[in-house]
């Protein structure tokens, strides 16, 4: 099936005037006058590609984070949720489905593009998530378990294509090989302890951490 998708769910010129800074803790610490979550511009379109399992980006879609740094899926990015552990796909019903869609599209760009260390690019998804609306157990888990299941890389090395970040060129990323599959039932354990204390995202990081591979 062709045609044109429109994701505009989760598009806002900002997510919430109730989601201005206010006693926030230190990991939802904004720059001075920046939305608790950040915010989009521009409304994303896509396509479907004749393979019926990715599609194509027709037009840009901007995410700028809490910290003031933007993110850019441009025209022609191609998608299909790879960076996101399929697991989850149970949780969230499909990377593109309902709020879940911007984020995805916008981690997926980051992830193949592999121009800033992917501790950055999990950050942002999760912002990008909270930003479109989705609830602090989901996004929470969700970051959990691509801190610990994802598909991350090196950044940088000394041998790897220059690339351009923050107006320095920088060594691109190179892939880690992950050979522990994800775990169905730590994400699980770690979902009730999400709900059940609603830790910080350095605690998230810590439990990952710690956990036996």
């Amino acid at each position: 099936m062709f045609g044109l998708l429109t994701l505009s769910a989760a598009v806002f010129a900002g997510c919430s005037s109730s989601n201005k800074v206010g006693g926030a803790s230190a990991t939802n610490q904004t720059i001075p006058g920046a939305t608790k979550w950040g915010h989009y511009d521009g409304e994303p379109v896509t396509k479907w590609n004749p393979d019926g399992r990715t599609m194509t980006l027709l037009t840009e879609l901007h995410y700028t984070d809490p910290h003031g740094q933007v993110w850019v899926a441009p025209i022609g990015s191609v998608v299909d949720g790879a960076s996101l552990p399929r697991y989850l796909w149970s949780i969230m019903g499909g990377p593109f489905e309902g709020k879940y869609r911007n984020a995805s599209v916008l981690h997926d760009v980051a992830y193949d593009e592999h121009k800033r260390p992917w501790q950055d690019c999990d950050r942002m998804f999760y912002y990008a998530m909270r930003c479109s609306g989705v609830g602090a157990t989901e996004s929470k888990t969700m970051y959990y378990a691509l801190y610990k299941f994802g598909h991350h890389w090196k950044f940088p090395i000394k041998r790897g294509k220059p690339v351009k970040y923050e107006g320095a060129l920088v060594a691109r990323g190179e892939e880690i090989p992950r050979a522990v599959p994800v775990n169905p039932t730590e994400i699980n354990q770690a979902r009730n302890w999400i709900s059940n204390t609603d830790p910080s995202l350095e605690q998230i990081e810590q439990r990952a951490q710690t956990e036996a591979w």
